[in-house]
């Protein structure tokens, strides 16, 4: 007879509004630390400055604004290492990365991507807001034909996740829909919350609500951490440091 597997202790960490590079920073000395067995794994929970990110996918073709534009909105240009193409973070969107050993949650990437968008799912039910993930090819939870959260993830050391998911509660819908093919996808656009209900949230109230969907999604038992013992982490030197794009 198959056991239930007991919930996974994850420590989540609310960093308020930091810095795109500054971020992938912390999550790259994390990603050692679980890689490690020196840390049960994270879930940081915050916003950013205004910033398009490149994943891998992308040529840069899809970032639409010159950087000469960009600079003078002040909307910052990051290459990343995550998966899928261009997308834009600013401030009222929650951005939450998960820190995860798949190895130790007997999950793999995909199971991982899947339990992202039902915990989505799962929080905009509770503001009355019908979702679903996307169709085929598309990652990420849509609503009413728009894509409302955004979902670009890497696996380090063949088990453990970073990046993750980015929700629009108030975000900016101009930028993110005119100096971008949003996500790469000719002919779709980004949607919020806001657009969709008229519900202008808090994204730093919207963080604490959404966690128990995400211990439901992920079988996690999620315990509040200090943001300082993540700053206190060695760098992790092995890694290039996140780069503009030039």
């Amino acid at each position: 007879m198959q056991m239930s597997r007991s919930p996974s202790a994850v420590r989540a960490y609310w960093l308020g509004r930091i810095a795109y590079r500054e971020c992938w920073d912390l999550q790259r000395s994390l990603v050692e630390s679980v890689h490690a067995g020196a840390h049960p794994g994270a879930l940081f929970l915050l916003e950013h400055p205004p910033v398009f990110t490149i994943g891998r996918r992308a040529d840069g073709t899809t970032l639409l604004w010159t950087e000469e534009e960009c600079a003078r909105r002040g909307v910052e240009v990051v290459r990343t290492d995550r998966g899928g193409d261009a997308t834009y973070h600013g401030p009222g969107q929650l951005v939450g990365y998960p820190i995860l050993d798949l190895s130790r949650l007997g999950a793999d990437i995909l199971l991982h991507i899947h339990n992202l968008e039902r915990s989505l799912i799962a929080y905009l039910q509770t503001l009355g807001l019908e979702s679903e993930p996307g169709d085929t090819g598309f990652t990420g939870v849509w609503s009413s034909g728009a894509k409302v959260a955004a979902i670009g993830v890497k696996l380090n050391h063949r088990a453990v996740t970073s990046h993750g998911f980015a929700l629009n509660l108030t975000s900016d819908l101009d930028t993110f829909n005119t100096g971008i093919v949003p996500c790469g996808l000719v002919g779709r656009r980004a949607t919020s919350v806001l657009e969709l209900s008229g519900r202008r949230l808090d994204v730093e109230a919207a963080a604490r609500d959404y966690v128990p969907h995400f211990e439901g999604a992920f079988q996690a038992s999620v315990e509040w951490g200090d943001p300082a013992e993540v700053r206190r982490l060695p760098p992790a030197l092995s890694d290039q440091p996140a780069s503009l794009l030039h």
